[in-house]
């Protein structure tokens, strides 16, 4: 293993042992060199590497600590990669989407208090059909987190986020050409609310598979790949 893997694996592995927990501040360079057995220049690199993922947080002048470790803020990574994808592999993520989210939903429909249910209700009476394109995207991707964490599961709330975020351009996209898209997902969204507040989990998973289905079928045709394709 190269000396710089070897001491990310290493970090790593004090991480997850909670040697160095959540906001601990690293000990200085020389001395955390020596005591990994690597070289200066090695665990700088071990160390820009996992800032990268935001795992660490280097602090000019000040230390460099451990993040939060929060899952949304671990999957903002994974977010700026998936950016990156073509239209093809935005469709395999609405797909990994249509998968999640309806479980997602069902745990929300289980566990969702009053005052979530409130949030959602806010967001949506905020926007209407006249509602800017960009706004309305914005809207959706607030709607759908809110929905994500009134399940209770933070990993699977940030992993959502992050593939909700990777997707905003078909949906602009959408918006811009599908005539009454912005109508269709508003209507769909009051409906994945009232099945949220009659606590109905398989009406609000069977909801949730249907209205990312659609945003799925229509960014297939637009770009005519065949499902499986």
């Amino acid at each position: 293993m190269p000396v710089t893997e070897e001491a990310i694996a290493t970090l790593k592995a004090m991480i997850v042992s909670g040697e160095l927990a959540p906001g601990a501040r690293l000990p200085p360079e020389k001395e955390l060199s020596r005591q990994l057995g690597v070289s200066r220049n090695s665990l700088r690199e071990a160390v820009k590497s996992l800032e990268m993922v935001r795992i660490l947080d280097v602090r000019q002048g000040d230390g460099t600590y451990v993040t939060s470790l929060e899952p949304r803020l671990l999957f903002e990574a994974l977010s700026f990669v998936v950016d990156l994808h073509s239209d093809a592999s935005v469709i395999e993520l609405l797909e990994v989407r249509r998968v999640l989210e309806p479980y997602a939903g069902g745990l929300a429909a289980v566990n969702v208090t009053d005052e979530q249910l409130a949030a959602l209700d806010r967001t949506l009476r905020s926007v209407d059909r006249s509602t800017p394109v960009e706004d309305l995207v914005a809207h959706d991707l607030e709607f759908h987190q809110l929905v994500a964490e009134a399940g209770g599961n933070a990993s699977l709330a940030g992993l959502l986020e992050a593939l909700a975020s990777s997707t905003a351009r078909a949906r602009v996209w959408r918006g811009l050409t599908q005539e009454g898209a912005a109508a269709r997902t508003l209507a769909e969204h009051r409906a994945i609310l009232d099945a949220l507040a009659r606590h109905d989990a398989v009406g609000t998973s069977e909801l949730l598979g249907a209205h990312i289905g659609g945003v799925e079928a229509w960014l297939r045709s637009a770009v005519a790949v065949p499902p499986g394709g």
